[in-house]
């Protein structure tokens, strides 16, 4: 397929979100990186004449965006799923304000949970806040659909939500480049009745969000996004997002009612299209939103008592949940390989979780990021992990219900950008209220997990420009903890003996393990040593491979092969490292007791 360069572009579906935000006049963009949402934020901050920036977290990120659109100025805001859990207090109360400025809201499901800890389907949030909520089904069309997004928020004064999921943000497509549209000139007006939520305006307020959606479910009905597909066969679907793209793969000639704006929903040219078919069926990932509210208005359907309401669906699975026996061999999905996760060679966390695994009748409070990863084996060093932050408070919630019990053996850890994101509070809440909990904050100076985004400890803002990094000793200090100590997780000995000193601590303390991701572009284009094994050395004891580091790999042998090889007669196999994996930190060679691990410049 051949583009013109100059309108036709081949983009994800965040890159499309992106072009879409700046042709729609949107100048503010703010967020939290969080899988599959992150790009969007990236790609927006490169367009001339907009302003983006990576908040703390995704309350202060759509509050960042509300000041903005009361300014005058258009604004979006954009977080994944379960970031919109820490957005919601701001977000309930923007639907009472209203806007100045268009704002949009947009949330990023997983389904499948491919990297995330819950499933949540947050068209729900639109139904309780009570706000419009869009949802594309392909990049052209979220492109598109941010521009109307942003007409629908002036047009009925309110934010507008805005859905896509992780085959939406992710997915490639052909999408049509167009010119920016107007941007408003900011400019501040007073405005404190519709502005300042107290009680008595409030309840104004909230007459005028009744009306407001009244006027949205009008507007519903003849939105182009809402449109009926004719097809032929008695059988009719209703379907929204990448729904939509399963149906039309598996039933290609059923008639179907595609929605773009899945709440409110278009009532009156729902029961049209219902009307016209003799069998209808509610296609939708997650929670039964759209069957729930078609049933209630009293329309007979089928959803999920044959579409599965868990995980993500596709052609295959709509197929056969319709049709059990007439599913094509095209729809049968490839088996594929299991790639289990694991952190990089030479991550630095790796070192503190071997210190933690070794120390059995510790409980370790975990959180999310990349370091999730020491609950795996072989390291298998984490017993709990929530949402963003919890690790301290859960923490500190257990040593006060243990008592004595729980001194020495209580343990918090989390990353920088976790901290920033809504550990501080925690830290703090520990040391007010006196917990004998210790926090550990794995410094690598960056938000790794989501591929390497600024945050308020890393000394950049999301264009690379220079600025303040937070001093976490300071920082600690201030908040009260009596005992702050910084260690460099790749040195093993050391850092058990702090583990081991730290966390006996009848104090409260916090420990900052401080080394670089090994994949910031820095460290990449540093020169690093590489280590190789003697096998001659190896007593297969396997003390490297229970670093679970991917370089170290484990070959075993036969009591006949042991022999052959001049190895002890009971030794099972021998550990080997693969050097153009090898990045150089060297902790294998510190928990080796053979000399069996040697650093390549050391021949």
């Amino acid at each position: 397929m051949v583009f013109d360069n100059e309108t036709k572009l081949w983009l994800s579906g965040n890159e499309a979100i992106a072009l879409g935000a700046w042709e729609a006049g949107i100048t503010l963009a703010s967020g939290y990186p969080g899988t599959p949402s992150t790009e969007i934020m990236g790609h927006f901050g490169q367009y001339d004449g907009v302003y983006a920036e990576w908040a703390p977290n995704e309350k202060v990120g759509l509050e960042v965006a509300i000041g903005a659109s009361f300014a005058g100025s258009r604004a979006l805001a954009t977080m994944k799923h379960v970031g919109l859990n820490v957005a919601a207090d701001p977000l309930f109360t923007a639907a009472y304000t209203g806007v100045r400025g268009g704002l949009v809201v947009l949330t990023a499901d997983d389904p499948e949970m491919h990297s995330s800890q819950n499933e949540q389907d947050n068209r729900n949030y639109a139904f309780a806040a009570k706000l419009p909520m869009l949802e594309p089904s392909d990049p052209a069309e979220a492109k598109e659909m941010i521009g109307r997004a942003i007409s629908l928020s002036e047009e009925l004064d309110t934010p507008v939500m805005f859905r896509i999921t992780t085959r939406i943000a992710h997915v490639k497509g052909v999408v049509e480049k167009g010119s920016r549209g107007e941007v408003p000139t900011p400019g501040i007006e007073r405005m404190p009745a519709k502005l300042v939520m107290l009680p008595g305006n409030a309840r104004v307020r909230r007459r005028a969000v009744e009306k407001r959606m009244a006027a949205a479910a009008e507007l519903a009905e003849t939105l182009p996004e809402n449109r009926i597909e004719a097809g032929r066969g008695s059988r009719g679907f209703i379907a929204a997002g990448t729904s939509y793209n399963y149906v039309k793969e598996a039933f290609p000639e059923a008639p179907v009612l595609k929605l773009g704006m899945v709440w409110p929903l278009p009532e009156k040219m729902i029961r049209s299209f219902a009307e016209s078919v003799e069998e209808l069926v509610i296609v939708e990932e997650l929670d039964p939103f759209l069957e729930l509210h078609i049933r209630a208005m009293g329309i007979d359907c089928h959803g999920e008592d044959i579409i599965p309401n868990q995980g993500e669906l596709n052609s295959h699975i709509v197929k056969t949940a319709v049709e059990p026996d007439s599913a094509p061999e095209l729809f049968e999905p490839l088996e594929l390989p299991m790639r289990p996760p694991n952190m990089c060679a030479g991550c630095p966390h790796r070192g503190l979780f071997y210190g933690l695994s070794k120390m059995k009748d510790v409980f370790v409070s975990g959180d999310i990021g990349c370091y999730t990863l020491g609950f795996l084996p072989p390291l298998s060093a984490m017993d709990a992990c929530v949402c963003m932050g919890a690790s301290i408070s859960m923490a500190h919630g257990m040593s006060k219900a243990l008592g004595k019990e729980g001194e020495g053996k209580l343990v918090a850890v989390l990353g920088d950008s976790t901290f920033m994101h809504s550990g501080m509070t925690g830290l703090l809440n520990t040391v007010y209220n006196k917990s004998s909990a210790t926090t550990i904050i794995l410094d690598n100076r960056i938000t790794a997990m989501t591929g390497h985004q600024q945050n308020p400890a890393s000394g950049k803002t999301i264009s690379g420009e220079p600025a303040s990094a937070i001093d976490f000793e300071q920082l600690c200090t201030a908040l009260g903890v009596p005992r702050v100590v910084v260690i460099n997780p790749h040195d093993i000995d050391e850092t058990r003996r702090v583990l081991k000193e730290e966390i006996n601590s009848p104090d409260p303390s916090v420990i900052i393990s401080r080394a670089p991701c090994i994949l910031l572009p820095e460290e990449v284009r540093r020169k690093k040593p590489t280590y190789y094994t003697n096998l001659d050395n190896c007593t297969g004891c396997t003390a490297c491979v229970q670093m679970g580091c991917p370089a170290v790999s484990w070959h075993p042998i036969t009591p006949e092969e042991a022999v052959e090889r001049g190895y002890r007669e009971k030794q099972r196999g021998y550990a080997e490292i693969t050097e153009v994996q090898c990045n150089g930190c060297g902790q294998c060679a510190a928990v080796c007791k053979f000399d069996a691990i040697t650093r390549r410049e050391e021949q």
